[in-house]
């Protein structure tokens, strides 16, 4: 799952969510003295990763792009973080915008009681209003494109994910069913694991 995801499927806490986007940019790792719900944010990313890139809908969805393929699953990330924009409403209690505005703010509140190894990554992110880039299926293609400017040559070499868009297109409503079955179940999944009290954000 991409960050607009991570984000929803925390506790509502600014720590446990931004824990939840940092996982990725520190590769998981906690500094000294974070605080629980920090290491708790990561720790459920680390869940979240796991449960999905093993899930059959998951791999329904990437195989929908072709029986080859080394960056589907980045792909299918992104495509289901717009599907869940396009989808808002159905999980969450709070508006997307409103949402969005109140994690902005609190994350830049946040960002001075962070080492800079986790400021850095989180105040871009704030700046460059990273989560709300997936609202179309053109802002999609924009962010596949965005992808590929940081690919190594290597590996642009091999393959890219704006390749893959015209697929996401033809098979969207597939893909979108995959999505719509997947997400609750990895709801639950973060339910169990989380203090359900504090998902107040979303629809019970």
């Amino acid at each position: 799952m991409n960050w607009l995801a991570h984000i929803f499927l925390s506790e509502y806490n600014i720590e446990f969510q931004v824990a939840n986007y940092l996982a990725d940019p520190l590769k998981g790792k906690v500094w000294d003295n974070a605080s629980i719900h920090i290491k708790n944010g990561m720790a459920i990313h680390k869940r979240i990763d796991s449960f999905t890139d093993s899930h059959e809908l998951f791999k329904k969805s990437k195989n929908r792009l072709g029986d080859k393929g080394l960056l589907k699953s980045v792909v299918i990330d992104l495509t289901y973080d717009y599907l869940l924009t396009k989808n808002w409403n159905r999980y969450s209690s709070i508006e997307l915008e409103s949402f969005l505005k109140q994690f902005y703010n609190n994350s830049y509140e946040l960002l001075p009681k962070l080492p800079s190894h986790a400021s850095t990554p989180l105040k871009r992110m704030i700046d460059f209003e990273l989560l709300n880039k997936y609202q179309t299926l053109e802002q999609l293609n924009e962010g596949l494109l965005r992808i590929d400017k940081r690919l190594s040559a290597k590996l642009a070499s091999r393959d890219k994910t704006s390749l893959y868009f015209e697929r996401v297109c033809e098979n969207i409503e597939e893909i979108e069913k995959d999505f719509l079955e997947f997400f609750p179940l990895l709801c639950s999944i973060v339910k169990n694991e989380t203090d359900s009290n504090q998902l107040i954000h979303w629809k019970n």
